[in-house]
Order: C-alpha cells, then structure tokens, then sequence
C-alpha cells in the first residue's frame, strides 16, 4: 500500500507532475486510482513496451480518460483504431505527411515565424504565446489541410475552445462540445467545397485524400467518405494546432530558467534540433495517453484485469533515470536514442516530424531576434488537461 496520489484532474498536482511521478516510478510502477478507475505506467521501459502490444494495450476504447469505455468502440479517427484498420487508414494519411509536402512547408514555416516576430519587435512585454506560439501551428496546419486564409483565426479560436475545462466536469462540458460541433460543421462544409470546386484549392490534405482509395469490408476499392474524411482531418488539425503550441509555450520557459544553454543555442543554432529533442523530453505536451486492456496482463507482481484502464505516462517516462541519466537536468547537449514523447510503435505521431520542423524554425528565428528574455511574474497560466501539459499564456520581458 502506497500513500502516493496522482490523477490527472489535479491542477495543483498537474503544476508539476515530476516528483509525484518519481515516486510512482520507483514506489507503485503500477498505480492504481480507485476514485477514477484507472491504472497508471510510469517507468520508460513498461510505457515503450505498453505501445507495442497493441493485442493487449488497444486505442479502440479511447485514448483520454474521461472518455474512455466500452462504448467508445467504433470510432472512425485512427487515433482510436488497432491493426489492421490503423495500419490500412495511416497510410493512406501518410501521403499528406511525405517528405517533398514537409520539405516544401519550411519556407513557409520560416515566413510564418519571422511575420508574428517582427510584428512584436520594439515591444518590451508581450505573450509569447497567444502573440506568438499558438498562431505559427495554426497557420501552418491549416495551409496543409486546406483551411483557406481568411478562415483559420476563427477556426483556431475554436480549436482551443474545444480545450475549456470546466471546474466540475473538466473537458466533457458544453462549451467545449459546442466548439469541437463548430469544427466539426467546418470541416465538413470544407470537404463539400473542395468536392464541388477542386480547382479552388490547391495540393493540400484533403485534396490528396479526396482522391484516395481504400479497401471496404468487402474486398473492393473504395473513396473515403465524407464522415471518414472529415475525422482524419479533424485529429490531423487539432492535434496539429494544439501540441507544437504547448512544445513553443514550454520552450520559452525552460530557456528562460536556462539562460547559459540559450546563449549557447544563440551562439550556435545547429545545436537547436537536440535542444527540441531535449525540450520534449523534459516537458513532454502530451503526457498522458489512455489504453483499454484487453487481457489480463501482470507488471512487476500487480495484474491487471482486461476491461481496465491504463493510463501511459510518457511525460514520466522523460525523466526516467534509468533511461535517461540525470533525467530531472535540463541539458540541451544530451545524447538522446529515442523518447516516447511523440508515442511509440503503430501509434507514434503521424504529425512528428512536421512539429520537430515547427519547434527548430520557431526556435531559430525567436532566437535570431530575441538572444534574451525573462518570465514576467504572474503572467504564465497552464491550461490544466487530461491529456495536454503546457501553458495557455506565457509573459515574456525582452531588453
């Protein structure tokens, strides 16, 4: 019996996770939540395997804990799909994530960064987030799905609407259910515009799967639908807008804290993409992720009954020390093999290499501009999820 305590809803806990996590990670590697009726992992090891059993540890029930249950079954996002479906519907995504469509975004990306930057230049404060870091994921996502100019703000003020956590019933709330109904609307009536007026639109996402095949139940080739379309565009846009914004947010913290290593990222950007490494490491965006046991399955002499609740706690696995050594210092010269930040197995992040580019560019250009900075007191506001750790507002002070 363990007098430790963790649960995702706990914003005072969600502050800082880390020495509560440290203590699982040795003391309860198998934590057991009765008020919630969940499981948690911990440790590197058990959470890296845990993502490749996926005959044990399966998506289909869901992936965040308040939505999670028998019923969940059935969904047609691939976030939420095991083999073979998962393996049929990611490589027909895939094709939006080629590395020619990536390679053509970094131009993009770099005209992106350097717009909202040299908009603040001569400003001594201002929220390096909503100024900066929650429009150039926005921006960016939206030009390879398909999103038209004058469309993407209202569409990424919904996106982070669908994020509102309510005091009582944190992200199942009406605000929220409304904003991702408004998405969700858009995004169909998109899918009918690039249908009706192809030639409107460019080579963008939903172009690309429009003209798509899969194979149905009944062995035939055939065109995604438009419900099926509009939920790959959806887990692709939102997840697109809303994690390289936490990557950015927690960036200009932990540099802030760090000012010897930004100096030396300042002085020498080539050490820039290990920094972004390091930074998802060290403050993983998306910590959390669920898994729905389907057998029984025993982890360090606890078992796990099938129909359970697993929480997978990457963002503790970053500082495992037996991964990493010295996991809780932040060192941007760090030998990293891997992480499992971005997941791990079928289920790593289609979107990884599109948020590494973001996160190197973004830091390149605040950097060329921005050599210091410190966090204005009182003006940093985490946005506490079940699933997404990061900031909502971080109030930056620049010489």
């Amino acid at each position: 019996m363990t007098d430790i305590y963790w649960d995702p809803y706990d914003t005072e806990i969600d502050d800082n996770p880390h020495p509560v996590w440290k203590r699982m990670r040795t003391e309860a590697p198998v934590y057991r939540n009765d008020r919630f009726d969940f499981w948690a992992l911990s440790r590197f090891e058990d959470i890296e395997k845990a993502s490749k059993d996926t005959a044990t540890f399966s998506s289909t029930h869901g992936t965040v804990l308040e939505m999670m249950g028998p019923g969940m079954i059935g969904s047609n996002q691939m976030i939420f799909m095991d083999p073979p479906e998962h393996t049929m519907y990611r490589s027909l995504v895939s094709r939006a994530f080629t590395p020619r469509r990536m390679a053509l975004l970094d131009d993009y990306v770099r005209d992106v960064c350097a717009e909202l930057l040299d908009g603040l230049a001569g400003r001594s404060e201002f929220d390096y987030v909503q100024d900066f870091a929650t429009q150039v994921p926005s921006m960016v996502i939206s030009r390879l799905v398909g999103v038209p100019e004058s469309e993407r703000e209202e569409q990424r003020e919904n996106i982070d609407t669908m994020f509102h956590i309510d005091p009582e019933q944190g992200m199942i709330n009406d605000i929220a259910f409304m904003a991702r109904i408004r998405v969700h609307e858009y995004l169909m009536d998109l899918v009918h515009r690039h249908r009706e007026h192809p030639d409107v639109f460019g080579d963008d996402m939903i172009k690309v799967l429009l003209g798509a095949e899969v194979t149905g139940e009944d062995g035939e080739l055939r065109s995604l639908n438009d419900d099926e379309l509009v939920q790959f565009t959806l887990l692709l846009y939102v997840a697109g807008t809303e994690t390289v914004m936490r990557l950015l947010g927690n960036a200009a913290v932990v540099l802030a804290q760090h000012p010897d290593q930004r100096a030396e990222l300042v002085a020498d950007p080539s050490l820039i993409p290990n920094a972004v490494e390091e930074l998802l490491r060290y403050e993983a965006p998306s910590p959390v992720n669920g898994r729905w046991v389907l057998k029984d399955v025993e982890l360090h002499g606890t078992k796990i009954p099938a129909g359970s609740k697993v929480l997978l706690l990457t963002g503790s696995a970053g500082r495992d020390a037996d991964a990493f050594p010295d996991a809780d210092a932040f060192d941007i010269h760090r030998d990293i093999k891997k992480h499992v930040t971005f997941g791990y197995g079928i289920h790593f992040c289609l979107g990884a290499s599109l948020a590494r580019t973001e996160g190197r560019i973004a830091l390149e250009e605040t950097l060329k501009r921005l050599p210091n900075w410190e966090i204005v007191d009182g003006k940093t506001v985490r946005q506490h999820t079940s699933t997404v750790r990061g900031y909502s507002e971080v109030g930056v002070r620049v010489p």
